[in-house]
């Protein structure tokens, strides 16, 4: 089953680069107690994730919290390793928390993955973007295509943000 808004989100364990390498951070650890904008991409690096997704939400990060939003992070179905290189080379330090769901436990428990096998990708995360207050889903658009940014990018989070204006 698909995850809705309403629910909440699945107990898992992300991976993170901590100040002494690699360390878990479950679902609470993250989302607990947070208005938080959670965002899925299929791959670090890959075209539309790396020029399109996340720039977005580099540039429009200080926008996105002044509307009520604690924190940005973003999810795939990478290893932490590529998680931190991706955040370095897109300028996303101190902007946007990078989780790694290495083996896509989290998108699977989401209901979000598909099989890029096809394309030598293996399990993979769909494209999308919630937002998630303590740890319940708030707001969710989920991508038809995988290569599209459109209802998942920045600019549509910044318009649902306007017309959903909660106080900091």
């Amino acid at each position: 089953m698909t995850i809705k808004v309403g629910d909440h989100l699945p107990q898992a364990t992300f991976r993170v680069m901590g100040a002494d390498g690699p360390a878990a951070k479950t679902t609470d650890d993250v989302f607990k107690g947070r208005r938080m904008v959670l965002v899925a991409v299929p791959g670090a690096f890959t075209p539309t994730c790396d020029r399109n997704h996340l720039p977005g939400y580099v540039q429009r990060a200080d926008e996105i919290l002044a509307a009520g939003i604690e924190a940005i992070a973003v999810t795939s179905v990478n290893d932490v390793f590529v998680l931190r290189a991706w955040s370095q080379s897109a300028g996303a330090d101190g902007k946007v928390e990078m989780l790694a769901d290495g083996n896509g436990d989290f998108a699977k428990a989401l209901g979000l993955s598909f099989d890029g096998s096809g394309f030598g990708l293996g399990v993979r995360s769909q494209r999308y973007a919630m937002v998630v207050s303590d740890g319940v889903v708030e707001w969710l658009a989920v991508e038809d295509t995988p290569s599209k940014a459109d209802a998942s990018g920045a600019e549509a989070l910044v318009r649902y943000l306007g017309e959903n204006r909660k106080a900091a």
